[in-house]
């Protein structure tokens, strides 16, 4: 599992992406409780949160100026920002300045950017590590932000418990000033000038992705376990702890770590095990398997059981996903994969669209019958997809599938 780490890049990417992640993670759970403090207004909490979602309409963007200008400048870019953005709310926070338009604003520009971090950490992996390697850097590249789910959360609301908001918020600008600092050791990509206008760029990637099959398949798989899977598991879950399992906060927690610490040792498992290609395959199966995995969760009502069945799902996950990059990135050439992957972003719109349909699925045909509704739904279109593509994606020689 070590071996991604003999590239001198990836020493330097992951402890940066780390810290970017886990800054991540403590930002939003500190102003989000921040807000909710200081207006008592669930609507407004829920707008700090979703300005997150208008930066990744923005990504494909990142991904045409990554391709032009490279990709390691815009990260270190990035990050600098983060820093400094993270330094003005500090220095509001320890005057006793801090008003609520200053978190909107601040967190209105940081989200602008934010989607896009994972962008150009995909495609500086898939610049910088040799191809038999591809998969268990990117299995151990997606550590940084399973972790973050929950060891950057419980370190925000137990920090600001425990010494409060300013001396936290300093921590968060600390840890976003060595990932800008650790960003500037890694290996430097190859910029593709061209003097196209940004647009015409832009349809290009549009058009590159149409006419590949094998990230045409991949991005529709993205899009549908973002549309069917995840809102069970980003929206749901309190629900789910609430009015199925009869289960408080705590209840809650231990479901919420459970799926993520699943997502932690898939992680592991994908960068200590040695793949001998078969990335389209394994994509295919362990989404498969993700769908089931919610008919069965649907018709549970024990919360042992769906503790432990979270964590096998968190862990189907991991298998899905870093196989899916993997088969995106492989499939680019050098020259578009910034704007391949800042596609691939757009697929996380699925999920605010399978929120809102699930809410009055919910109330009309109750939580189970929805269960059975999206994880059935999910099954037949994954299988569609290995059908429908299946020269590019599950045959074993397809170039989605060798190493």
């Amino acid at each position: 599992m070590a071996s991604p780490f003999a590239v001198r890049s990836f020493r330097f990417q992951w402890p940066a992406d780390l810290a970017t992640s886990w800054a991540f993670e403590m930002e939003a759970l500190i102003l989000g409780w921040y807000i909710l403090e200081t207006t008592g207004s669930v609507q407004q909490l829920v707008l700090v949160a979703a300005l997150v979602w208008l930066g990744s309409l923005f990504s494909p963007f990142f991904g045409v100026a990554g391709d032009r200008i490279g990709h390691r400048t815009l990260l270190c870019l990035t990050r600098g920002i983060y820093a400094l953005l993270a330094a003005v709310l500090t220095a509001l926070i320890l005057s006793g300045s801090l008003q609520a338009w200053h978190v909107f604003t601040i967190a209105g520009i940081a989200g602008l950017i934010r989607p896009s971090d994972n962008v150009m950490r995909h495609v500086l992996v898939g610049q910088t590590i040799p191809p038999g390697l591809l998969m268990r850097a990117l299995g151990i590249s997606r550590t940084t932000s399973d972790s973050a789910r929950v060891i950057g959360a419980l370190t925000g609301t137990a920090g600001v418990a425990m010494l409060g908001m300013g001396p936290v918020y300093a921590l968060v600008t600390a840890m976003y000033v060595a990932a800008f600092a650790l960003s500037l050791g890694v290996a430097r990509g190859q910029p593709h000038t061209t003097n196209e206008h940004p647009l015409a760029c832009l349809k290009q990637g549009f058009r590159y992705v149409w006419n590949k099959p094998e990230l045409l398949g991949a991005f529709t798989l993205a899009f549908l376990v973002n549309l069917l899977a995840y809102p069970f598991f980003l929206g749901l879950l309190p629900y789910v702890a609430k009015d199925v399992y009869g289960a408080g906060q705590a209840g809650l927690g231990w479901l919420a770590a459970s799926f993520w610490s699943g997502a932690i040792v898939g992680s592991l498992a994908v960068g200590a095990r040695q793949f001998s290609g078969h990335a389209a395959r394994v994509m295919l199966w362990n989404g498969a398997l993700w769908f089931v995995g919610i008919l069965v969760f649907g018709q549970t009502t024990w919360l042992a059981f769906g503790v432990v069945l979270l964590f096998g799902i968190g862990f189907v996950q991991s298998f899905c996903l870093t196989p899916l990059a993997a088969v995106m990135l492989r499939s680019s050439d050098d020259v578009m994969r910034g704007r391949v992957m800042g596609v691939r972003m757009l697929a996380i719109w699925g999920l605010p669209l399978g929120l809102l349909a699930a809410g009055p699925l919910i109330a009309a045909i109750g939580y189970v019958a929805t269960t059975v509704l999206y994880g059935g739904l999910g099954l037949a279109a994954t299988l569609a997809i290995g059908y429908g593509w299946r020269q590019a994606l599950w045959n074993r020689a397809a170039a989605a599938n060798t190493a």
